[in-house]
């Protein structure tokens, strides 16, 4: 264990903890619902702005995909671009038509939005299910992350990461709700964009240069430097489904939309927007720039989730290795919180206070609940990651595409489609998710297309057939 690299990682989560009990201790200015989950909808532009490019920018980012841009090249880094504008489309499509429907109907989770929309209860318990079983799987990517991190960054072995990375996140989370969610996000990301900028500056000087550095990868191999990247990869049917992944797609994401309806006003959608796609811009360029070149410093890595670790030990002194590992550590931590607190959401108000609803008054057993399932749940977590694949990217990207057929077109026709009813949502839910699952299962590319391509068209088409069907009555205009 290094013990210069592990003191100010302790330091580092000490404050967590800190912002975390001050949110607990905070006073209460609304209902436990209202502020456990949503924060009292009190965000500003900065917070907001930090809030959502945290959430979305985790192990995927951080580690997964500078691991990819270092197998792949500088064709990586000029796909990973594709997600610059995923702020502003979702804040710009979702946030103030989500918001205000939240607020009409008083609506905590994507899924209350959802029944307030389609008045279907069948529908909450698809998507109530979907959501938690395609979490896990995001989540597990993310814990995995993490006690790589510890790993190779501190020396700690691969279990004891895992158990201290993830017995942390989830206790601040389980107790301090979505305002120390957000306030950890604001102070992760602040840190991450520091750490992005200073590890990239470091591992062009370590490479002798942005010249020689761009050398080295030729001589390992050409197609590093080539738009389709080493093994020919980046072809145009993957490029754009990388798209429709990893940025079109997002908009139908749960915890991206909750951030959603969890601002204070107009003047916090504008801020966010124009701060949030900076952000990603920063962090995305950074990251996987630091991942591609840091090849022409760390030739023969076997694993290319080790680089942006091993590059920190590498390029920085030990106590600064130390400071900055807490950079793709928050990106992480971030997007954890944010998918814990959607999943214990997700048990507490869509599928609890749904068999128990004269429960939703008490409010001490409400957070001893709450607690409880996020306790639980990550403790599970922690099972599921602790004999992990070799790449995680393939993991989380799996997992991402399993919410988006559930949710992209339920929630973007509900707003935007009057006529959009029940009927067609579950078809469009139900399609999707065995469309999903079979094409992933058999490995099947339509076209040379990832499976969430076909999948999203064809439970768009299932949606406009199964709204044939229904009742128009039987929905509430958005």
């Amino acid at each position: 264990m290094q013990i210069n690299v592990v003191l100010p990682l302790c330091a580092y989560l000490i404050l967590i903890f800190a912002l975390s009990f001050y949110s607990y201790t905070r006073p209460r200015t609304g209902s436990f619902l209202n502020e456990y989950f949503v924060g009292n909808r009190s965000m500003g532009g900065f917070l907001l702005a930090m809030t959502l490019t945290t959430t979305y920018i985790g192990a995927s980012s951080f580690i997964g995909g500078p691991g990819a841009a270092y197998k792949y090249g500088l064709g990586w880094v000029l796909l990973s671009m594709i997600q610059l504008p995923v702020v502003w489309l979702s804040l710009g499509v979702l946030g103030k038509k989500l918001a205000i429907l939240a607020r009409r109907y008083n609506a905590v989770t994507l899924n209350d939005i959802l029944y307030a929309r389609y008045q279907s209860r069948l529908l909450v318990w698809l998507a109530s299910l979907s959501l938690l079983m395609a979490l896990i799987g995001a989540m597990t990517a993310q814990f995995i992350g993490g006690a790589r991190l510890l790993e190779i960054a501190a020396g700690i072995p691969y279990d004891a990461g895992l158990l201290i990375f993830g017995l942390s996140t989830i206790l601040y989370t389980a107790f301090g709700g979505f305002r120390a969610s957000v306030l950890n996000d604001a102070l992760q990301g602040l840190v991450m964009l520091i750490g992005t900028i200073l590890l990239l500056i470091a591992v062009v000087y370590a490479a002798g240069g942005l010249t020689q550095a761009v050398e080295k990868l030729i001589d390992i191999d050409p197609n590093l430097i080539s738009p389709q990247g080493s093994e020919q990869r980046l072809d145009l049917p993957f490029m754009a489904s990388f798209w429709v992944l990893v940025c079109f797609g997002l908009i139908g994401l749960p915890p991206t939309a909750v951030r959603c309806i969890a601002y204070r006003d107009s003047k916090a959608v504008h801020q966010g927007m124009i701060l949030g796609t900076i952000v990603v811009a920063i962090l995305m360029l950074g990251m996987h720039l630091a991942g591609v070149l840091g090849r022409a410093v760390l030739p023969d890595l076997k694993i290319p989730d080790q680089v942006i670790p091993t590059l920190m030990i590498m390029v920085l002194p030990s106590f600064a290795a130390g400071i900055f590992l807490a950079a793709p550590l928050a990106a992480i931590m971030s997007t954890i919180n944010a998918q814990l607190l959607q999943s214990s959401a997700t048990i507490v108000k869509d599928l609890y206070l749904n068999l128990q609803p004269d429960q939703i008054k008490n409010e001490r057993k409400l957070t001893y609940i709450s607690s409880l399932s996020t306790l639980i749940l990550g403790l599970l977590l922690l099972l599921t990651a602790w004999y992990p694949p070799e790449m995680i990217i393939w993991l989380n990207l799996l997992a991402l595409g399993g919410l988006e057929v559930i949710f992209l077109w339920p929630l973007l026709l509900g707003l935007y489609w009057e006529k959009a009813n029940a009927y067609g949502a579950i078809s469009s839910m139900m399609t999707g998710g065995v469309c999903y699952t079979l094409l992933v299962s058999f490995n099947i590319h339509l076209g040379g297309f990832h499976p969430i391509v076909p999948s999203l068209a064809f439970n768009l088409l299932a949606f406009y057939i199964g709204n044939q069907f229904g009742d128009r009555k039987q929905t509430v205009s958005p």
